[in-house]
């Protein structure tokens, strides 16, 4: 009897992964009435995570309003489960580059303020284990934004006050941690990051992402300077060297920040998702797991979705189905993918693979679902 796990990522633009674990399902038993199947969506901690997350906590989304990356109110929600004690919150949602126009963006000058705002809020309700996905930011401030939020205080050589920007990274001289939430200490914080960049350097958060951010080279130049500033000062009060720690130079630094003002773990968005699952445990006894994404490439394999399954497959065989694929048949054989099918490959132009990928994805799963059946 065939025994199968459905368990994607979302087909960019096209289909989430819900969608998909559906039209799997009903092509499959279209030709094999008697599997069993079982559906484990899966994220990496970006788009469509949020949905993932739902399907297995169950929760709601709280809306609140909070303060942008230039501290204009917005409106911004996460996922909190009741039943869980548990929330998951993008920061992107607070302070995202999508918040701001092109002309807006500059580091020098946005905070993660409305992060720690939503979750304050979490903490509020008394949540015991919170997750942070930390892509997508439009910020360089290490989490000091955050942070402020959260009752930590910054402050200068003159005992001024900072309010956690970006340019206010150089002026740092004490972090005082007496007026903290006081729930902040008994959460377990995870966060969802897929870089594994330090804090500073030619290779840090402010030279790999500062430009995207809008920094000019003298901004990158000044963001990174602070970033060794507000580094400093962290070891000093902890006497953790977070430069080290892959992941730090994430989200503009939030990961550094992250493990300083939370005690958070930085872990990779697959791999926090696939523990949400209890995914190791749910794919015991199958024997075969269906997964795609809607494009196959180098990157698959570097903290991707697809690359997450093939890290718990044991004796499993793999079927992938994507928009389309560039690996070679080398590629596919050395990853373990026994089974690859392109929707490209059903439809009449890249443009009609996207509009129509629901009725050409079913098309390419009952081919394999009766090649299945005449023993595959």
């Amino acid at each position: 009897m065939y025994k199968i796990i459905i368990a994607p990522d979302k087909f960019k633009g096209a289909l989430t992964g819900l969608q998909f674990c559906d039209i799997v399902e009903e092509a499959i038993k279209k030709h094999i009435p008697t599997v069993e199947i079982k559906k484990l969506p899966l994220a990496d901690g970006g788009d469509g995570t949020v949905e993932v997350l739902e399907y297995y906590m169950g929760g709601e989304r709280v809306e609140l309003e909070v303060h942008d990356p230039l501290h204009r109110k917005v409106k911004a929600s996460y996922l909190f489960s009741e039943e869980r004690k548990m929330a998951f919150i993008e920061m992107a949602d607070a302070s995202g580059i999508r918040l701001l126009k092109g002309h807006e963006l500059n580091p020098l000058k946005t905070s993660s303020f409305g992060t720690g705002e939503l979750i304050k809020d979490a903490l509020d309700k008394g949540v015991e284990h919170i997750v942070l996905g930390i892509g997508g930011s439009a910020t360089n401030d290490a989490g000091m934004g955050m942070a402020r939020a959260l009752g930590y205080r910054f402050y200068d050589l003159n005992q001024e006050e900072l309010l956690g920007k970006g340019e206010d990274l150089n002026r740092l001289v004490r972090i005082d941690t007496t007026s903290v939430h006081p729930q902040l200490n008994g959460v377990k914080f995870q966060v969802a990051c897929d870089v594994d960049n330090p804090l500073f350097g030619e290779n840090g958060a402010a030279a790999i992402y500062g430009p995207q951010k809008g920094a000019d080279d003298k901004m990158v130049a000044k963001l990174d300077k602070g970033l060794q500033n507000i580094n400093q000062v962290m070891e000093q009060q902890t006497k953790i060297q977070l430069q080290d720690i892959p992941g730090a130079g994430a989200a503009g630094g939030l990961g550094a920040g992250s493990i300083f003002f939370l005690g958070a773990e930085l872990k990779s968005g697959i791999s926090l998702i696939k523990e949400i699952a209890d995914f190791d445990n749910q794919i015991k006894g199958f024997n075969w797991i269906i997964t795609g994404e809607g494009r196959l490439d180098e990157q698959t394999f570097s903290g991707k979705v697809i690359k997450g399954v093939m890290d718990s497959k044991t004796k499993q065989k793999l079927a992938a189905f994507c928009g389309f694929s560039e690996l070679s048949r080398e590629d596919l054989q050395q990853y373990g993918i026994d089974y690859l099918a392109e929707v490209k490959d059903y439809a009449k132009s890249i443009d009609d693979s996207i509009k129509n990928s629901a009725k050409y994805l079913a098309q390419a799963v009952e081919e394999f679902a009766i090649k299945l059946k005449e023993g595959l």
